[in-house]
């Protein structure tokens, strides 16, 4: 277990290497005047040589990739020109909205999805079956922005008309300012991914369950008298789970790296955003920080996923 984990550790701690060989190649190599990109269109001379100065754009190509790579190592991933003030600063404001609108939507989709996969599965062909099979279908050809302007329109203002502000229409509340007010802000944008996504889990879901179910190990459990529940659950649902939990680590990964239109349609600052503004301000500090934020994020959600499998499969351990 132990080697395993080990080497998942190792393996992703090289591909995060190799990520910012080709951001600092991408960057600091290609570009022909890099100071000057870095301070944007109408910096000055003056700025420009701080730039060179600070970056110690003047040495050779192995030192300046040291430095960036030590820097970035110790929180230090550079300063913004363009806002004036130290890169992790906008990195610290957007990442934790990104990162409560992921999670909070994992949980709800993960929920879901997976219980709506295993009631298919159980009762295949059944009313419920194609009840909750037409809806994921429903759910997976929305557009994410339609579903969340929909229900901008029916949750938030048809029941503000009628007298009653459950809802509010979007932006952010720190949790540790209130724990209410941030999820009640957050609960359109949490519906919206998760109605979504919770679409592809159901049928993720009811697919591995219906394999799994026909196995000679759940027969065998049913003969030897166990309860239903028990079977599904114990023996049935944690063989299925598998490819859901593959599933979840990619998706999980790119939502932290940046949901752009949800963050877009209720006026969520967080790392989406901060990187489309970034882009159209040509802002590359900005965008390199959010690069390697969004590249670590993925790396460690799939390292999760392989520490989810050891749990799930004990045979995944003795590779």
């Amino acid at each position: 277990m132990i080697r395993f984990l080990l080497t998942r550790v190792a393996l992703g701690i090289f591909v995060l290497w190799v990520i910012t060989l080709a951001v600092f190649g991408l960057f600091f190599v290609l570009p022909s005047n890099v100071a000057r990109t870095l301070a944007g269109r109408q910096a000055t001379p003056q700025t420009i040589d701080l730039i060179n100065h600070r970056l110690g754009l003047d040495r050779p190509l192995w030192k300046q990739y040291w430095s960036f790579v030590t820097k970035a190592l110790r929180g230090d991933l550079g300063y913004d020109y363009y806002h004036q003030v130290a890169v992790t600063r906008i990195l610290g404001q957007a990442a934790p909205i990104t990162l409560s609108l992921a999670l909070g939507a994992a949980v709800i989709w993960l929920l879901l999805g997976v219980t709506n996969g295993v009631i298919s599965a159980v009762r295949p062909r059944s009313l419920a079956d194609r009840a909750l099979t037409v809806l994921a279908l429903f759910f997976y050809s929305m557009p994410s922005f339609f579903l969340g302007l929909m229900l901008l329109y029916l949750l938030y203002y048809k029941l503000t008309v009628a007298g009653h502000p459950w809802f509010p229409p979007g932006g952010y509340v720190p949790i540790t300012q209130s724990v209410g007010a941030w999820a009640q802000h957050l609960i359109l944008p949490w519906l919206s991914l998760a109605l979504l996504l919770a679409a592809t889990y159901t049928r993720l879901t009811r697919s591995s369950m219906l394999e799994v179910l026909g196995e000679d190990y759940v027969r065998t459990a049913r003969s030897k008298g166990l309860r239903e529940g028990r079977v599904i659950v114990r023996h049935g649902l944690r063989s299925a789970l598998t490819p859901v939990v593959t599933q979840f680590g990619i998706d999980l990964g790119q939502l932290i790296g940046g949901v752009v239109i949800i963050e877009t349609v209720f006026s969520l600052p967080g790392l989406g955003k901060t990187a489309i503004d970034a882009i159209n301000q040509q802002d590359l500090p900005v965008i390199i920080a959010v690069v390697l934020f969004a590249s670590a994020a993925v790396v460690v959600a799939n390292i999760l996923v392989d520490v989810g499998y050891a749990f799930l499969d004990p045979r995944v351990r003795l590779h």
